[in-house]
This record gives C-alpha cells, structure tokens and sequence, in this order.
C-alpha cells in the first residue's frame, strides 16, 4: 500500500478548467498528492472571464468541512476564492476546529478576466481573521496592494509591504511581480518568519495563456508543505515549475488561456 500526502483546497470550481479548484487539483496531482476538495461557489466562467458566480449554502461548506475531517489525514491546506465576507469568516471558524496543517493563503480578488471574486467586506476579514492563520500568504502586487491600502511600486515598497503583511499574522510572504512594470523578468519577493529574505527572479513570458498562475504557485507550495519539505527549498521549485508551465503553453481556449499542468516539476 503507497503511503502519499494528502491536502485539501478550499476555493471555488472554474467551469472553464484553467483556475481556482481546477487548477489545484492538476497541481496537486502533478506533484503527487492526494487532493480532496471544498466547494466555496461556482463559476460560469471561460478564458474570455467570469460570466456569472453562485457561492456555496453555509450549511453545505460546513457539511463539506465535516466529511473531510471525518476521513482524510490532512497535511496542508490551501484557500483561493471566497467570494464574501459570510464564506470568509465561515471558513476561519471551519479551519479553527479541524487539524488540516499548513494553511496556504491565495488571497484571490480579481479573476483574470476582470471579474472580482471578493467583497470588500471580505477583504477585511482576510486582513483580520485569515491572515493570522496563514503558514503563507501568495499575494499578487494588486492584492498586497489593496490589502494594505498602499501603493507598491518599488521593490523597497515590496520588502516593506511583506513585513507589513508579515505583521498582520502571516508567518511567511511571497508576494509576487508578475503584475510589475518590467518586460523582460518578473520578481517574486519572499519574507521569511526567521527575518530572512529572497529574491526569486524569472524571463518575463509574453503571452495571454497566464489563467491560473496564482493557483498553480500556491497549489505547488501546499504539496510540498504537506511532504515536510521546508519552505525555502519549495519557492525556488515552485517558481520554476509555475515558469515551465506558462513556458511550454498550450493551445486551449481564445482568450487568457490556462498553464500546462503536465510540465516536470
């Protein structure tokens, strides 16, 4: 019998395959690990953006909570999406009375097409209640940006706005530059609970076929998380692995098409 690792993400499905649950579980799998899943809400959705949203009944995100609790041995777990402040604040109070480990934080806002997928109110309760769960925060520049209410436009604003996330209660901050001004490298920015820093730099892709980025990096840190592998060995390797998958793209969808999940990593 193969003993394997197992986690859990919490976010919502995209019915056009390329981003939140979806695109978790094919990181999940490609770095072998059993992944189960919560259903936070729904999308209609597609490369060309989100078409229509339907969050998950309270009741049923709780009854999801219980049966995995109830069955699988989870190692670490990874949100993405949730949409409101009733589903925010839900799940804070789910992850408090179940022993899921790592908790990876994907703050998720906007949706690559434009569509926002969290409140304002939500926001603020990922601020106050998430953040001081997270074992990682993966903000992008826009999402560190309206978490703090600043602009981020150097990378000292970036060293700063780590430590300012770092003090809301995440032990580690990986925010990343892919939304930053440069055309030829994209920077991602680690801060570390021990005080210590990296830098994690890649060539700049020029391409549309970027759906599912920010999934695909967290998903990667949360299995290996789960795996007992330490956090500054895993973001070099997830960093090379979210490239690889923008790098050898595939040919789905006409608009901000997904990441190829079956690239090594």
């Amino acid at each position: 019998m193969i003993e394997v690792p197992q986690v859990v993400t919490i976010a919502g499905i995209d019915s056009g395959g390329g981003a939140g649950i979806n695109a978790d579980l094919k990181t999940f799998h490609n770095q072998r690990v059993y992944a189960a899943s919560i259903v936070v809400g729904l999308t209609a959705q597609n490369t060309y953006g989100v078409q229509a949203l339907l969050p998950t009944p309270s009741a049923f995100l709780h009854e999801q909570f219980e049966s995995v609790d109830a069955d699988f041995a989870i190692k670490a777990v990874k949100t993405g999406a949730l949409f409101d402040a009733e589903h925010v604040h839900q799940v804070v109070q789910e992850l408090a009375d179940v022993h899921f480990g790592a908790v990876v934080v994907d703050p998720v806002m906007v949706a690559k097409g434009g569509a926002k997928l969290l409140t304002n109110a939500a926001i603020a309760l990922v601020k106050t209640e998430l953040l001081p769960l997270a074992t990682v925060i993966t903000p992008n520049l826009e999402e560190a940006q309206v978490l703090l209410d600043r602009s981020i436009e150097t990378e000292a604003d970036i060293m700063q706005a780590a430590s300012a996330l770092q003090a809301l209660g995440a032990k580690h901050v990986l925010i990343k530059g892919g939304h930053a001004a440069s055309a030829t490298v994209v920077r991602d920015y680690a801060l570390f609970a021990d005080g210590s820093s990296a830098w994690y730099t890649a060539p700049r892709i020029d391409t549309v076929r970027t759906h599912g980025t920010g999934d695909t990096l967290s998903a990667y840190i949360t299995a290996n998380l789960a795996k007992g592998l330490d956090i500054k060995d895993i973001l070099p390797a997830a960093k090379q692995f979210t490239y690889e998958a923008i790098k050898q793209s595939i040919n789905v969808g006409h608009g901000h098409g997904p990441l190829n999940h079956w690239v090594e990593g």
